[in-house]
This record gives structure tokens, sequence and C-alpha cells, in this order.
């Protein structure tokens, strides 16, 4: 089948988590013998902002790293989208992406194109602006997927969308996986974006104040820390390491001996049962996980056994010390949530749970006897890098 994919970006994580699920459902599509052709925009923030931080070379690398992957950018005021669809079976388009976009390809459906057309959501707007999501126009989408029962439910309940799937996040393991040979660089790292005020009390709570009462050897990753966030950091003895690109984390975990999972406030009250992308990344490398309180409602992990929970920083501070002390018990968090992921949570998982979804809507999905999770890359060099050309 050829799959039509219209995403904020796919060459570029900056601040973009929405980047490393679509390179993992990319990479194996394209490994079953799937057509698979990804859009974003030419001038798309992400990207903007990757290249003003960062320059050419962080394109080059995200080439070197996904050597089958590429992007058509297009002019965002291009008047008829539907035409780069004409002959695809499935498009997806994401939730970032904008709204004139969105309707002209349900449009373009409603006129008779053949292909089923999906929407995807990953992020918790619709429960903290959902004036943003109501404004897009789904009414000729053949459907929703929705990373959790929750968001899945709302679609429904307010009527946005007919038909609705949960399709969670996952781990791309041909990237994420254990690394030997790393040289340990210090204790405990934490990768994500200080962002928005969602998290702030809890990044004090769970992070800075553990690793400062405990002495630990710290570094963070991510992009959007405003001064008083690094401030706040060097006075917690933690060094800030500023973006690092998705696929270079593993090499990261491998370096340290524990992670965090800090959700924000949204995902943790209003959206149970949904931990985003990075726990099911760092499970995966095999780094031992402890988690702030998010709950598990749709029992996706075992919590205990795959990672920890702290309930308040004091707890944090405790369960850090135990794993950082007890070699047993970080080996065994590590091959047990390793071993779930394996079993349950990776992209190869997500994508037959797609085609799934496609056969639901009348599509004929032959078998295939393709591995979809072997860490190994099996495409060829794209004939064009990804710089932004319009099509």
């Amino acid at each position: 089948m050829k799959f039509v994919l219209f995403y904020p970006s796919l060459v570029s994580d900056w601040n973009n988590g929405n980047a490393h699920f679509l390179r993992g459902i990319a990479t194996e599509l394209l490994a079953l013998g799937h057509q698979v052709e990804i859009f974003e925009p030419a001038d798309g923030w992400s990207l903007r902002n990757l290249r003003l931080e960062h320059g050419r070379d962080a394109l080059a690398e995200f080439s070197e790293a996904y050597p089958g992957l590429r992007s058509r950018f297009y002019d965002a005021g291009d008047p008829d989208p539907g035409r780069w669809a004409a002959d695809a079976d499935v498009v997806i388009v994401h939730e970032w992406n904008d709204p004139a976009l969105v309707g002209d390809l349900g449009r373009d459906r409603a006129r008779g194109a053949n292909y089923r057309l999906l929407f995807h959501d990953t992020h918790h707007r619709a429960v903290t602006d959902p004036k943003s999501i109501a404004r897009f126009d789904l009414q000729h989408y053949d459907g929703v997927l929705a990373f959790g029962r929750v968001l899945r439910d709302i679609y429904l309940e307010r009527g946005w969308a007919a038909r609705a799937w949960i399709w969670h996040e996952a781990a791309d393991v041909r990237i994420f996986r254990p690394l030997s040979g790393i040289s340990e660089e210090g204790d405990l790292v934490w990768i994500g974006n200080w962002g928005d005020e969602e998290r702030t009390r809890e990044l004090h709570e769970f992070l800075l104040e553990p690793v400062s009462r405990l002495r630990l050897r710290a570094k963070v990753h991510g992009v959007r820390y405003p001064e008083e966030a690094r401030r706040a950091l060097a006075d917690a003895g933690i060094d800030y390491g500023g973006w690092l690109p998705n696929y270079a984390v593993p090499r990261a975990f491998a370096a340290f001996r524990v992670t965090v999972h800090i959700p924000r406030r949204p995902y943790a009250e209003a959206l149970p049962g949904i931990p985003t992308i990075r726990p099911f990344e760092a499970l995966a490398c095999g780094i031992p996980l402890i988690c702030s309180p998010w709950e598990d409602a749709e029992g996706l992990f075992t919590p205990g056994k795959d990672f920890l929970v702290a309930r308040n920083g004091r707890e944090m501070e405790t369960l850090l010390a135990a794993v950082l002390g007890d070699p047993e018990l970080a080996r065994s968090l590590s091959e047990q949530g390793r071993s779930t992921v394996l079993a349950r949570h990776t992209c190869g998982h997500r994508v037959a749970e797609l085609l799934a979804i496609c056969a639901e809507l009348g599509l004929e999905v032959r078998p295939t006897a393709s591995e979809p999770t072997a860490p190994a890359k099996v495409l060829a060099r794209p004939e064009r890098g990804p710089e932004p050309v319009p099509i």
C-alpha cells in the first residue's frame, strides 16, 4: 500500500517529539514493502529553529542516522494539497498541521478521493484547549488515531469524529536499544524540554531537589530553557547539555545509570494512561527508570517491575539512592522494562495495529514475512537530502 503522511516535521525533532514516532513508523512501513511519502512545510517552526540554532550540519546528521527517510517539502500556501495524495491508499494528517490543510484534504476525500483519511492526535489540547481542536473540520475523515483511550473517548463524545482508535506511541527499537562500550559520564540523565510552565514545579520536586540532596552527577538535555531554569539547574549541580537529536539519545542513556520521567501536568492529571514517548524509549534502551506520579490506566506496563514510581520528591530521592546503590535492582528494572517494550510497545507493533485499522476500513492488507523490529538499517540512502525545496 501507499501511505502519505502530513506531519510538522520528519527531519527536525527540535521541540518536536512527533518526529520520534513518525521516523519509527515510516521505517517499519518501508521495511514491510509499503510506499511512504512524508510531507512537511518548507518553513515549519521546528525545522526553522533547528537551522537557526544548529545549522545545516544537523540536517546532514539526520540523513546519516536515517538514510532511507526523506521529506517532501511544500509551500503552506499551496491551494491543492489533494493532488499530493491522489494515488495514496492511506493518508494520515497530524494535528499540528494548519487547519486549512486539514480541511482541504477532507474536502478532497468528500469529492471522491479513493484513499482512507485519518487524523492523528498526540497532544493534550483536546483537554486543555478544546477550541483549537474543534476548529478542525474532520467530518469527511474516516477516523482519528488518538494516542490514548481518554483522548479517543473525547473525540467520540464531543462528536468531533464518528470513528476513533487508540494508537499509542512506541519505541523505534532499531534506534533505541542498549549500547555497549560507552564510557560512564554520570549518575542521572534527563531528556526533555522545560517548556510552558506545565511541569516547572514537578521538575524542581522530582529532579532538581533530589539530585541536589544526593549530590548526583547529573545532566539534562532539552530546549526552551529560560535563564531562570538554567540557573536552577546550575544551583542543583546539574549540567545543561542543550538540544540533543533524538537518535543520539541511546548513547546518552548508555553513559548514565538512571533516568526519570516527569510527565507534564495535563498528562498526569487529565489524560491518565498516556505516558508520551519518552518512557518507551528509555525502557527500550535498558536504562532503569523512575517516574513521578502518573496513572497507567490502560495497563501498558507493570509499575514496580518495569519502572519505579515516586509519589513525592522525598520518595524520588529514596528510589534514586536505591537504584544507584543496588546493582541487582538496577539490572532487574533494566531487563524487565526492555522485555515489556519488545513484547508490546515497538513501532513494529504499532504498524501492525495501523494495518489492522486499514483492514477494518476496507483496504486489502497483504501479510508479509518481513521482521519489523530487527535493529538494523535496511534502507538505501535517499537520492535527495533533506533540504527544503518546494514541490
